[in-house]
């Protein structure tokens, strides 16, 4: 196996790859995610201490990347409530 393959295999065994080159904010909002499950925009700024439209920056790139999920809140259909998705 060539080295360029071995990177090509761990880049799609670990999620966190698609993270890497990711602005600060948006690996914070991550490893946030990662700890407390689902989150809204609101939530995640408080956990951050990142004001919202930086957070809201960080969740457009997280889900570019492929590695946060939204869907709408069921409780307050104006929020949306974030995941993270990587294994």
């Amino acid at each position: 196996m060539s080295a360029s393959e071995h990177v090509q295999t761990e880049s799609s065994a670990d999620g966190w790859d698609a993270v890497a080159d990711l602005p600060p904010s948006a690996k914070l909002v991550a490893k946030v995610l990662e700890y407390n499950d689902t989150l809204s925009q609101s939530e995640l700024a408080e956990k951050t201490l990142l004001p919202s439209r930086t957070v809201r920056y960080a969740l457009t790139r997280l889900e570019e990347e492929g590695v946060v999920e939204s869907r709408f809140s069921f409780s307050d259909a104006r929020k949306r409530l974030y995941t993270l998705d990587i294994e």
